[in-house]
């Protein structure tokens, strides 16, 4: 007997709804499956620095980044300004920049909140940020495993700078000492911002 097709999408939905956080991926992992049109360097999950929440990059798709490691303690620290201009100046381009927190160096040992806190009060931090975690070595998050193997570089210390653009590649990467505002930066990104989105 064929059921009618308002029960079956009623069956199915509610099925859906059985599902628990338990069957989530876990904050790193691959999101199964991708969306369409997600590259695989986005197709991962990271939990949301400010409430932990896990989210999904691939909502990234589309956008040329900035995928930057950060501390709160550093001489670089400063640079947090100069990222949250440069994503204010280019936001409505398609631009965004990516903050992943990171005590690789020793210079960030406060917890997820403690980060949150600092980066909003102090430098007005609203681009999207992720909970801390390593970003080199064989403990490194999958996001920046995946840089380096594209890259062929690490991060050598906090502030290291990867352009990805709009298909999911990196173009390039830049060391700390370049500022968010350096022209080298800006035209890279200028020619990304340039290419039309598919």
């Amino acid at each position: 007997m064929r059921l009618p097709a308002v029960l079956v999408l009623f069956l199915l939905a509610a099925a859906s709804l059985g599902a628990s956080a338990a069957d989530l991926p876990a904050a790193g992992t691959k999101a199964a499956p991708a969306p369409a049109g997600c590259p695989p360097l986005l197709d991962k999950r990271f939990d949301r620095l400010q409430d932990e929440k896990p989210q999904d990059l691939c909502q990234y798709a589309g956008r040329v980044l900035l995928v930057v490691n950060t501390a709160s303690f550093c001489g670089f620290t400063k640079q947090y300004a100069g990222l949250e201009a440069l994503e204010q100046r280019y936001r409505a381009r398609g631009f965004t920049v990516l903050g992943f927190p990171s005590n690789d160096f020793a210079q960030e040992k406060g917890s997820n909140a403690e980060i949150a806190e600092f980066c909003e009060s102090t430098f007005g931090v609203k681009f999207p940020m992720f909970v801390k975690s390593a970003v080199r070595g064989s403990d490194a998050n999958p996001l920046f495993r995946e840089l380096a193997a594209q890259t062929g570089t690490t991060p050598k210390w906090n502030f290291y700078k990867y352009l990805v653009g709009r298909d999911g590649r990196v173009v390039q990467a830049f060391s700390s000492m370049t500022a968010p505002d350096d022209a080298a930066l800006v035209k890279a990104l200028e020619a990304q911002l340039a290419v039309p989105a598919r």
